[in-house]
């Protein structure tokens, strides 16, 4: 019965609700102190992902390593990325943050971009870090979009996971993708949704410059919420029949019941992006793998502690869940 029934994040004082303690950590959080090697994977269909190492010196112990998934419209350059990639480098893990198609910095070649139900890619990042022969023990975790992406890698079809992998952690994940694009778009998370518009339509304008005549333009900037985005480009793009389609196939709760693999969801009480079906209480119940916390704060993506060493709760909650004892 894998349900953890006591979460024991508590944010400081200063983040006070789980709106300060989603965009706080978003806009004001450093972590410089990671240093990327950056690895282009060029890909059978004529497309590429970039890759970013971060690696302990050379002839050092290494536990394994983690594979990294950013959320929606983010990169390996965000804080909440580089803060776990430090935080597995300190527990003596190599780690590996793989940027999604047009996420890295440079865009995609071809029209198709990423989608939060896309595991293919994540499946082939996993395979060539394990070619290298150099890793027995894998572990993945991933934020948000790249939790979803996650979760459903290891549930659809559990054995296609490699063996290596042995435990999962991800964190403020919609599991419920429908039912997440409504509730993000309510008035009160208009922020939000206007800064995930803002970058998504840019990308569709950089597509039309880089693939003149594939891709139509007219009424972009009268989208207002993901339903209509995903409905006009996201589906189509990437060979779907609507939004709602999209949104069936790449939902990872229903696989969730499926997962062989010890794997920890964190998903905050107060996080504004999650509806109530995002919270698979009755799933982690039944299940021997998935363990569910739902801490009452943290925001989406937040977890912030206020620590001297700048390191999170979501990080601090990974290490001990992929290198320790599992709950009881």
């Amino acid at each position: 019965m894998p349900l953890v029934s006591h979460s024991a994040y508590q944010p400081p004082r200063y983040l006070f609700n789980g709106h300060v303690q989603t965009i706080v950590p978003s806009l004001w959080r450093s972590v410089p102190d990671v240093a990327y090697e950056r690895e282009r994977l060029e890909l059978a269909d004529g497309d590429f992902l970039d890759l970013d190492w971060s690696r302990l010196p050379a002839g050092g112990p290494a536990n394994g390593l983690a594979v990294v998934s950013h959320g929606l419209e983010g990169s390996s350059d965000r804080a909440y990325v580089r803060g776990m990639v430090r935080a597995l480098n300190r527990a003596g893990l190599d780690a590996l943050a793989w940027n999604y198609r047009s996420c890295g910095g440079e865009m995609n070649r071809l029209l198709r971009s990423y989608h939060l139900g896309d595991t293919e890619d994540l499946d082939l990042v996993l395979r060539h870090a394990l070619a290298t022969g150099r890793y027995r023990h894998a572990y993945l975790t991933g934020f948000s979009a790249g939790g979803n992406v996650t979760l459903k890698y290891l549930g659809e079809a559990p054995g296609r996971v490699p063996a290596e992998v042995k435990r999962a952690a991800v964190f403020s994940v919609p599991t419920d993708l429908r039912a997440s694009s409504l509730h993000i778009g309510r008035p009160q998370n208009t922020v939000y949704m206007r800064r995930f518009l803002k970058t998504l339509r840019q990308k569709i304008r950089d597509k039309a410059v880089l693939l003149p005549g594939e891709v139509d333009l007219t009424g972009l900037d009268e989208l207002r919420d993901f339903p209509q985005f995903d409905e006009r480009y996201t589906a189509p793009m990437h060979g779907f029949a609507s939004a709602d389609a999209y949104y069936a196939y790449a939902s990872s709760g229903q696989y969730l019941a499926d997962i062989q693999v010890p794997t920890l969801l964190v998903n905050a009480e107060n996080d504004p992006f999650l509806p109530p079906s995002c919270f698979p209480r009755a799933v982690a119940e039944a299940s021997a793998f998935v363990y569910l916390e739902t801490p009452p704060e943290g925001g989406h993506v937040g977890f912030g502690e206020g620590n001297p060493d700048g390191a999170y709760y979501s990080e601090r909650r990974a290490v001990e869940f992929l290198l320790g004892a599992l709950p009881t």
